[in-house]
């Protein structure tokens, strides 16, 4: 088992997803083999992680899945890799509903016995960091705490802040000066053309060679040595859980193909979706809706994931060819599940970012706008699916004039719920990305459709 560390910071906008892209990319420079993960429903960052740096990256949400289920992925999923970096969410321990630690990085934390590093921002501070620190220690007795990185100061400041923030219990780990032209912008951690892969390879180099140079990685390593052994960590029986032994019995059936939209417009998804599909039967299939001309051919599914049409709706518009392809493909019975993009790629028309409208598929009947604000942003319980319950998560700032009302979407803190989802013939969709190994049934069920629809449209 190799080691691993946690990176959290006090809030948002500290410098949580720069630190660790660079430490990944330094640790790699080292010859190590990384692994990392995502705190949280945030499905951008570990594709970022892919893409860019060639690293192996998936989602850990302890909303999503039990602390079980959590230590035996990151037990199994690490067990070849020397380093595992995992990248918190929001303020240290800031959770369910703002008000719980349930779901935070902390939380994570935790449940892996995973050592954490708190980045801090330097701006504007000197000795006030070390009694932030101390407070961040000691409100919860196993915070797992265990280094300080000061982000956004100077070395010199940093030298002087040394004793205090090691005066708290946690070891100083340097700091990471302002670099004004190192910058990842929220759009490049979605939104990567492959003509910018290389500029930001470079970029992160050179921060990497930063962080050789003022913090102390040796250290850091050290720390996250200290993980706990998760090898033989136990796992539950329960419905949706692990069964005993630790894995479910191995798919031995026929595959289905199964076509996944995947370009610049359609790339929003959870691997862990995608890998229990596969572990269900599916055979992943992958097509461009904005360049191909049609669905894949012999395909008895569909996938269209969350992403950016609004911004490539023009392009979306003037493939016609495919357009027509999907809504053809839909009304003949073809099942399909599309979440959030997917959802309003589906529907009749679509504003896009320059303010103009565009026809999209048509199979749904409605309108989708720019709502100009975060549009019941978080955490849900769907409801009202034949399968059962499903957790999910809702993150758009654009919304339709129809979004469905097969199903209810309760919020885990609070109650609060809304009407959502459609489904016609063998159409899912809604805004809701749904996170499938929170209810196994809703991939099974779907993957039984499509096996239908190959016997009775495919012979």
């Amino acid at each position: 088992m190799g080691g691993r560390i946690l990176i959290g910071a006090p809030g948002s906008g500290t410098g949580k997803t720069l630190l660790t892209c660079g430490l990944l990319t330094a640790l790699k420079r080292r010859g190590l083999s990384c692994r990392a993960y995502k705190c949280g429903p945030d499905y951008i960052d570990p594709m970022f992680h892919r893409s860019v740096l060639g690293v192996a990256s998936g989602n850990l949400d302890s909303y999503f899945s039990s602390p079980e289920e959590i230590r035996r992925r990151v037990g199994e999923e690490t067990a070849d890799r020397d380093i595992t970096v995992i990248e918190g969410v929001m303020g240290y321990y800031d959770g369910l509903g703002g008000n719980s630690a349930e779901a935070s990085s902390y939380h994570i934390a935790s449940i892996t016995g995973t050592p954490a590093v708190l980045v801090v921002n330097g701006r504007g501070a000197g000795l006030s960091l070390a009694a932030l620190v101390k407070g961040f220690l000691e409100f919860r007795k196993d915070s797992s705490i265990a280094g300080v990185i000061v982000n956004c100061t100077s070395p010199m400041m940093a030298e002087r802040l040394r004793g205090p923030i090691e005066e708290t219990g946690a070891a100083f780990l340097g700091c990471l000066p302002k670099l004004p032209d190192i910058r990842l912008e929220s759009r490049h951690l979605g939104l990567v053309m492959p003509g910018e892969v290389k500029e930001l390879e470079e970029s992160l180099t050179r921060l990497a060679e930063e962080m050789e140079r003022h913090l102390d990685l040796d250290r850091l390593l050290e720390l996250a040595a200290g993980c706990r052994d998760l090898s033989a960590c136990c796992v539950h029986t329960g419905e949706n859980c692990v069964p005993a032994g630790g894995k479910w019995p191995a798919f031995s059936g026929e595959t289905v193909p199964v076509a996944v939209a995947r370009d610049e417009a359609f790339c929003f998804y959870y691997e862990e979706n995608l890998r229990l599909l596969e572990e269900l039967g599916a055979e992943i299939v992958e097509f461009s809706p904005l360049r191909d001309k049609e669905l894949p051919e012999g395909i008895c599914g569909l996938l269209l994931g969350g992403g950016y049409p609004e911004i490539y709706a023009a392009g979306l518009e003037q493939n016609r060819s495919m357009r027509e392809s999907v809504r053809r493909a839909a009304e003949s019975g073809l099942p399909v599940m599309a979440e959030c993009g997917g959802f309003m790629y589906l529907k009749e028309e679509l504003e896009g970012t320059d303010g103009r409208m565009y026809a999209m598929s048509g199979h749904l009947a409605g309108s989708c706008k720019n709502a100009g604000r975060l549009t019941r942003f978080g955490y849900l319980e769907l409801q009202g699916l034949e399968e059962g319950p499903v957790k999910g998560h809702e993150f758009h700032y654009w919304d339709c004039t129809e979004n469905g009302s097969c199903c209810r979407a309760v919020k885990p803190a609070g109650g609060r719920s809304w009407s959502c989802m459609e489904r016609t013939g063998g159409v899912t969709a809604g805004f809701p990305h749904l996170y499938y190994p929170s209810n196994r049934a809703v991939p099974e069920e779907f993957l039984r459709k499509c096996r239908i629809f190959r016997k009775e449209h495919l012979k």
